[in-house]
């Protein structure tokens, strides 16, 4: 029987059903045939297929397919068995709502057959006579998902044997190399300071060293900086595009590095290489729709350890295909895979003072190229602390409206309630919370299991993390690989102890941990809610908190508290409390009914809120403009003897509501199945300074036009939301309630207020300087739903034109 594989097919009318059906009653003599069906047209396709002596019998549902059965034997003497499911109640119900979900569906037979409005024709049509090459294109094949905008990167199915294969042969000539990398710059680098680079999963696996640039390096290379304004929109987006077909073109070599420098399992490194494949093509397809805007100059670009080639490569191409010039620094733990990215970027025709390579420290390297004058822009991707700390080195030193482009982290949640498929929800929550071992700003830290499933649910969410392989991330069959360095695993050990030692730690896979390398084991710790963690715990650890239903409001209350607004994740089935918490979370990117990592490029703009970022969200459409300049108000500082005390202004504040307003939804491409929309709503209340009169209620027009409450301070004002007097500078540093200053004043005045708003705690506050003020009024939201998990998804079923 081993050449006769079993098929189990969902769909009763599919053509392979009835091939396997004529196979399994030609082998009469050695199987016993039976199908189970509902299906008048399969049952009747199977009586015509059998012979007189065939040995079959169908099967149905009791309570389901009299009618079909009866009339069918009053002419065939076939046998059909009847069958119950038997269980309790918590293992029927989902299985009862699917049934009723799939007949319910519009594609259904039993929807069909009593719908007089489908002819009787297409009820009982024969799927053999299909011509599939006719068929709609309701269905876009892989690569065109994205047309005509670009073509989607392509994929490495590690279950297919033959992309197996190829993703093994093509990395094994680098499983045991060693790199070299240097700074790369225009002038040849001086320094000769290089520290070695270790295999976090292996540390007798050297993979190579890394020469760290100098203090001279990074003098010489912000000096010969330059923008790339020698090539208009249309020559940079194909040279982009070149360092696209070039990555996957040394895909072997771009896996193994992220193997052996990052720690990324083969899964990870395939999400990697798609996600910054994906960047070039959709920059590059902005760039030449934008333009009409120039280039600001020279950005900064600082990315992470934890996604070394996709977010490195998102900032660098974005900036590039807006026409400026680049300072890239790469992460410390990660420098070789960011030497063997620029190379490509060289290969492609990016000249080498448009596009340079400086490793090192953050505090060395990274503090002295956030405070060159000669920069123009920073895009930074890492911790808030460390966000807070670039805002106020650019505050002191760059221009005042050089912007910060920050996604700094979150503290994400996720909600499952009694109504969701446990089984599904499962194998997102290990998918969220353990991947990548935790390390993704996006990973589901805190999650909220409603309490009448609590205990059951947590039984079965241990059984699967008890299936997670620890290990080499080389190999295959690794889930999770290691931390990135041994303070990391230090850090996020200790804290696992800690919680044990508090009788909080209720499940940690610890005894399988690897004995060489940064391993910690998957851990669930048990709290009483967000409202209890005051940070992020970067790695493989799951807070587990229980609610009841009527506390889903304070849970909502008690997220959007915690200042954070990244990622959030809901697993149910009712409609309307999906709606109840998409308009009452403030969080960048919102899943439903599926796990809550892995954003995809011009599907799911990536980026939060708050403390969670700056926004305008990366791979989305207003991204690229951030790195494109913005004209300039200045507007001269109108005199007054009239100082505002803070309480003054602070109450004020106080008055304003901050209604939560939606002012745009847009329905954004994606794989068949997924419902993806970016939302764009009012920031908030908008502090408008002026500095005169007729500047300050220009911005609180275009405040109000954009659904932004305002408070206007500056000397001679009158009316609603309206303070006659001057707002000391100073005052921004300590005055709370408001999401952005518009201030139209000259480089000294404009520089005070920045360098105030730099000092304040929390959540970086952005001084608007010119004709952008719109566009900052806005915040983008995500919300991206796994529609299969409502079942009946007829969307999904290509039909004959």
């Amino acid at each position: 029987l081993r050449d006769y594989p079993v098929f189990t097919r969902k769909s009763a009318t599919d053509v392979s059903y009835l091939c396997c059906a004529k196979k399994m009653l030609s082998m009469g003599d050695r199987i016993y045939s039976q199908f189970a069906t509902h299906n008048a047209h399969t049952a009747a396709a199977i009586l015509t297929i059998a012979s007189e002596d065939s040995d079959y019998e169908f099967q149905r549902l009791h309570g389901m397919g009299e009618g079909v059965f009866r009339i069918m034997r009053q002419n065939n003497p076939v046998r059909c068995r009847i069958y119950a499911p038997v269980g309790k109640h918590r293992d029927l119900l989902a299985y009862l709502v699917r049934r009723l979900l799939e007949n319910g569906a519009n594609s259904s037979f039993v929807n069909q057959i009593v719908d007089l409005s489908v002819p009787v024709e297409d009820v009982v049509s024969d799927p053999f006579s299909v011509d599939l090459s006719q068929t709609s294109n309701s269905i876009a094949q892989p690569e065109e998902l994205f047309f005509p905008e670009r073509v989607n990167s392509r994929g490495w199915d590690l279950n297919d044997y033959l992309d197996q294969q190829e993703y093994e042969n093509a990395r094994k000539p680098y499983a045991v190399k060693e790199w070299h990398a240097t700074p790369l710059t225009f002038n040849p680098y001086t320094s000769s300071l290089a520290i070695k680079v270790v295999n976090p999963a292996n540390s007798t696996d050297t993979v190579g060293d890394v020469v760290l640039a100098s203090d001279s390096d990074v003098e010489t290379a912000i000096n010969v900086a330059r923008s790339w304004n020698d090539n208009n929109a249309q020559q940079r987006s194909k040279i982009l595009q070149k360092v696209a077909s070039l990555l996957e073109q040394n895909s072997g070599e771009v896996f193994a590095l992220l193997a052996r420098e990052a720690g990324k399992t083969p899964n990870d490194a395939i999400s990697e290489i798609r996600e910054a494949v994906d960047f070039l093509r959709y920059y590059s397809a902005q760039a030449e729709l934008h333009h009409v805007h120039r280039a600001r100059g020279v950005f900064v670009c600082i990315s992470p350890w934890n996604f070394p080639l996709a977010i490195f490569i998102g900032q660098i191409s974005a900036a590039l295909a807006a026409g400026n010039g680049v300072l890239a620094k790469p992460a410390e733990s990660t420098p070789l895979i960011a030497f063997l990215a620029i190379k490509l970027f060289h290969l492609a025709g990016v000249p080498r003072d448009v596009l340079q390579l400086l490793p090192g420290e953050g505090a060395t390297v990274g503090a002295k190229l956030v405070s060159a004058p000669r920069v123009n822009g920073v895009c930074f991707t890492g911790s808030t602390d460390t966000g807070l700390r670039i805002n106020r080195a650019m505050a002191d030193s760059l221009a005042p409206d050089a912007p910060l482009i920050a996604e700094t982290g979150g503290l994400n949640a996720m909600v499952v309630d009694s109504t969701a498929l446990p089984e599904q929800a499962v194998v997102d929550i290990v998918k969220s919370a353990f991947q990548s071992a935790g390390q993704r700003c996006s990973a589901l830290r805190v999650l909220y299991l409603q309490e009448d499933i609590y205990s059951d649910f947590l039984e079965m969410l241990y059984g699967a993390m008890d299936e997670l392989a620890l290990g080499d991330p080389w190999k295959l069959s690794t889930d999770v690989g290691p931390l990135i360095s041994q303070a990391a695993k230090k850090g996020v050990q200790d804290y696992i102890d800690n919680a044990a030692s508090e009788g909080r730690l209720i499940k940690n896979i610890a005894k399988r941990v690897p004995d060489n390398g940064h391993f910690v084991g998957p851990a669930v710790i048990e709290v009483s809610g967000i409202n209890g963690m005051h940070s992020e715990v970067f790695g493989p650890v799951l807070h587990v908190a229980k609610f009841r239903s009527d506390q889903l409001a304070q849970v909502l209350a008690d997220v959007n508290d915690s200042n954070y607004g990244l990622t959030f994740g809901v697993h149910t089935r009712i409609d309307s409390r999906v709606e109840e918490i998409v308009s009452s979370l403030n969080v960048g990117n919102l899943y439903v009914n599926r796990d809550q990592i892995g954003a995809v490029v011009g599907s799911q703009p990536f980026g939060g809120e708050n403390l969670s970022g700056t926004g305008p969200k990366a791979g989305g459409p207003d991204y690229i403009l951030q790195f494109m300049t913005s004209e300039r108000h200045v507007v001269q500082s109108t005199s007054s003897s009239s100082t505002l005390e803070i309480a003054k202004a602070q109450l004020a504040l106080d008055s304003l509501t901050s209604p939560r307003i939606m002012l745009s939804e847009q329905e954004m491409p994606g794989p068949t199945g997924e419902s993806n929309k970016l939302y764009e709503y009012a920031r908030g209340p908008i502090l408008c300074l002026g500095p005169d009169l007729d500047s300050a209620t220009e911005q609180a027009k275009i405040a109000a036009a954009n659904g932004c409450e305002y408070l206007i301070i500056c000397p001679g004002a009158q009316g609603e939301n309206v303070i006659d007097g001057f707002l000391p500078r100073e005052l921004l540093t300590a005055l709370h309630g408001f999401s952005a200053v518009a201030l139209w004043s000259d480089d000294e005045d404009s520089k005070l207020a920045r360098r105030a708003l730099a000092l304040r705690e929390g959540k970086i506050i952005p001084l608007i300087c010119g004709n952008n003020l719109a566009r900052a009024c806005r915040l983008e939201r995500h919300v991206c739903v796994d529609t299969t998990a409502a079942g009946g998804n007829a969307t999904l079923l290509a039909t004959a034109t």
